[in-house]
Parts: structure tokens; C-alpha cells; sequence
């Protein structure tokens, strides 16, 4: 609800009770509640026809639904905000499951290993999709490039900055090129950029050489077009990459179960750009954000919830961190588990430096 809604644009406080009770009934049992088990759940000693008659008003509120004919609801998306906004109340993780965080984001080597670590260690402490959006420094000085072919005309390209940060790429060529004109390619491109930011490599050497192609043999237009696709401005180091772990968790929740949702989801964690795109919303916001259904703006995330937090190093926010799963998940649960591992994950990357 916004600020300027009507104080009686609200529920009253039993509607508010009953609600609150149903949509945990729902979180955790995934079935529409009957007047029964609010009767029972609610310890409110109200009769069946008064709850039916609460029913009724939250219904025109568009807080729940029916899904059946049976007098069962369930929470829609408004309902759920409402709920979020106004009814829970979220306690800090217990010092055992904190702990367990702590020691699991320590140790690694680079950022981009403590990044994919953060993902899957979300996903595992939730069991849903964790994700991980991590913006690299610009900085970063290139230490070594290497490729290795894929398929047709498309080629892996493996960078290392400041000889500890690995980052792949994925390059599309013009042309098949040969896997021994790709290792002549790549020593050329280390001879000319180590030691050198991407910046700088977009700057001058591109330029430069892009002003020769005409004096150059057919390798070296090659090695210049890879060279413009790493480094060319749509590239530009300091955007966004996207850690994905555990989508496969979705699979277990009968709302997100049919082949047609779950293909479409997939293919949203597979191309990235628009989860990229979402999570970037939460990049400058304060704390943990929640987005319920249509709120994200993106049609394939309308039966899903994305619970996401900033996550900051000593030198500014780097990236967001966050989990996706269904509308009905556990939030009184999840939002303290990302808001921590947001503040571990920050903690970590300082301490790595």
C-alpha cells in the first residue's frame, strides 16, 4: 500500500490477523485455507460465518483469491505485499545459522570464486535460485588472454586480470578461424595489451590498429575483430555479469512445475539480461528489495518473487545478491539470509583486498 491510500482503504485489525495467518498457512503448506484452519490457526474463536464474511473483504481489497470452487484462498501478489509491508515481522538469523554463513565466505582466492560461492551457498540455505550480480573495477590490469573454440564460429575467451581475476567471454567471428591462427591471436593480443586496463586497450591500441586494417594480413583482421569485441565499448568492463546457482530448486514447487514455465525461466537465467536488468534496480537502493510477481516488470517472473540486497566493498557498491522462487517462499526467513550474506559477501571482498 502507498502512503497516500485512505487509512480506511486498510483492513481492519482482525482482517490484517487472519490474513497474516492464511498467508503463512499458505507459505507453508502450498494449499488454499478453509475457514476451519483459520478458525483453529487464528485462535481467535470466531465463528465460520464471521471468517467467511472477513474472507469476503479481503477479497474486494485484492489481498486473496479463490482458485476453486472450494471456500479455500489463497494470497494474491497484493495480498502478499500488504503482508510484507505491514504484517511480518523478520528477526535476525539465529547465531548458529549466521555462523554457518560466516564460515562458509572465507577463503577464496578472487572475487569472482567468492561471488559464485555467495550464489550457491543463498541457493543451498534457501533452496531457491540464488544470484549474484558483480560489476568488475575497471582497474584491472590484463595479465592473459587465451581462446578456445566452441562451436562453428563462436570462441571462449579467457581473461585474467591482475593475474588472479578469471572472466569468460563468449565471441561471436565473422569467420571460422582455425585453432592454431586463435593461439597466434591471443599471443599477439598479450603481447600488445598485458599490463595494460581495458580502458586503456579501448583507447589507443584499438583505435590505432582499426586504422591499419587495410595494411594488415587476413590474421591480424582477425585478431583485431576479436580484440574489438572484447574490449569495444558494448563491452566495457565495469558492466554487470550475472552468478546463477540452483535454478534446478524451482523445479520442486508445483506453481513454477509445468515444462512451458520452467523452460521460459531457464531461458531468463541462460541470457541474463533481464534478470541483470532487475537485479540492477536493487543496485543503489537501501537494504533488501522485494519484488512480487508483476513488480519486476518482466512477464516471465509474474509467478516468482526476487528478495534481493546491495552487497558494498570499501571503494562502493559492487554488485547485488539475491534469490528467486516463488511468490509463496518463506520471506520471514529469506530476508535475513540475503541481508546478511549481502553484508558477508561486502565484508569478504574487503578483506580479499
Amino acid at each position: 500500500m502507498t502512503a497516500d491510500k485512505r487509512e480506511d482503504s486498510r483492513p481492519n485489525e482482525r482482517a490484517q490477523q487472519l490474513l497474516k495467518v492464511l498467508i503463512e498457512s499458505y507459505i507453508r503448506e502450498g494449499q488454499p485455507v478453509g475457514s476451519r484452519s483459520l478458525s483453529r490457526d487464528s485462535g481467535m474463536n470466531l465463528s465460520a460465518a464471521t471468517i467467511r464474511n472477513v474472507m469476503a473483504d479481503l477479497e474486494a481489497f485484492g489481498f486473496v483469491s479463490s482458485p476453486h470452487t472450494s471456500a479455500g484462498r489463497v494470497p494474491t501478489p497484493k495480498g502478499y505485499r500488504f503482508f510484507i509491508d505491514t504484517l511480518l515481522k523478520v528477526r535476525p538469523l539465529e547465531a548458529e545459522a549466521a555462523e554457518h554463513l560466516r564460515r562458509e565466505l572465507t577463503g577464496s582466492e578472487d572475487s569472482r570464486s567468492l561471488v559464485s560461492m555467495a550464489s550457491q551457498l543463498l541457493s543451498n540455505v534457501t533452496q531457491l535460485a540464488g544470484v549474484v550480480s558483480l560489476q568488475t573495477p575497471q582497474s584491472a590490469a590484463l595479465s592473459h588472454i587465451e581462446f578456445l573454440p566452441l562451436s562453428e564460429r563462436r570462441v571462449l575467451a579467457i581473461l585474467v586480470f591482475d593475474n588472479r581475476e578469471v572472466e569468460n567471454r563468449v565471441v561471436q567471428l565473422e569467420r571460422q578461424i582455425p585453432a592454431e591462427e586463435l593461439r597466434r591471436a591471443a599471443n599477439a593480443l598479450n603481447e600488445q595489451f598485458r599490463g595494460r586496463t581495458v580502458e586503456q586497450v579501448r583507447q589507443d591500441l584499438i583505435e590505432q590498429l582499426s586504422e591499419m586494417r587495410e595494411l594488415l594480413n587476413q590474421g591480424m583482421v582477425d585478431t583485431i575483430s576479436v580484440a574489438q569485441q572484447l574490449f569495444g565499448e558494448g563491452t566495457r568492463r565495469g558492466d554487470m555479469q550475472l552468478v546463477v546457482a540452483g535454478e534446478t530448486k524451482l523445479m520442486g514447487f508445483a506453481e513454477l512445475s509445468s515444462v512451458e514455465k520452467l523452460r521460459r525461466l531457464f531461458e531468463a537465467f541462460n541470457e541474463k539480461r533481464e534478470i541483470l536488468q532487475l537485479l540492477d534496480m536493487s543496485l543503489h537502493g537501501q537494504g533488501v528489495q522485494i519484488f512480487i510477481g508483476q513488480e519486476s516488470g518482466y512477464q516471465i517472473l509474474d509467478d516468482c518473487s526476487v528478495v534481493a540486497a546491495p552487497y558494498s566493498s570499501d571503494d562502493g557498491t559492487v554488485g547485488v545478491i539475491g534469490v528467486i522462487g516463488p511468490t509463496r517462499m518463506a520471506y520471514e526467513r529469506v530476508i535475513p539470509v540475503v541481508d546478511l550474506t549481502a553484508r558477508l559477501l561486502g565484508s569478504a571482498l574487503n578483506f580479499r583486498r
